[in-house]
């Protein structure tokens, strides 16, 4: 699977002479910034899964600091 740079790289006209191809290119770029944000979305929720299943004891050791860190911040008086 080509990266989004590389996907622009194939398909971008080089040198454009007609309104047609600014047209295309700028499509082009649209495209190319869907793509690429597509693929950040998606890393971070491989990584998300990924650190779920293979630290869901580690997360969940976090999540009750936290959890009882906020309460202790936020509900008692000092």
């Amino acid at each position: 699977m080509k990266t989004a740079v590389e996907w622009l790289e194939d398909n971008l006209i080089s040198e454009p002479w007609a309104e047609e191809h600014f047209k295309h290119n700028s499509e082009c770029w649209d495209k190319a910034k869907e793509m690429e944000k597509n693929n950040t979305d998606n890393k971070v929720i491989h990584f998300a899964e990924w650190l779920t299943k293979k630290h869901t004891s580690t997360l969940i050791t976090l999540y009750e600091h936290f959890e009882e860190e906020y309460y202790n911040e936020t509900f008692k008086s000092e």
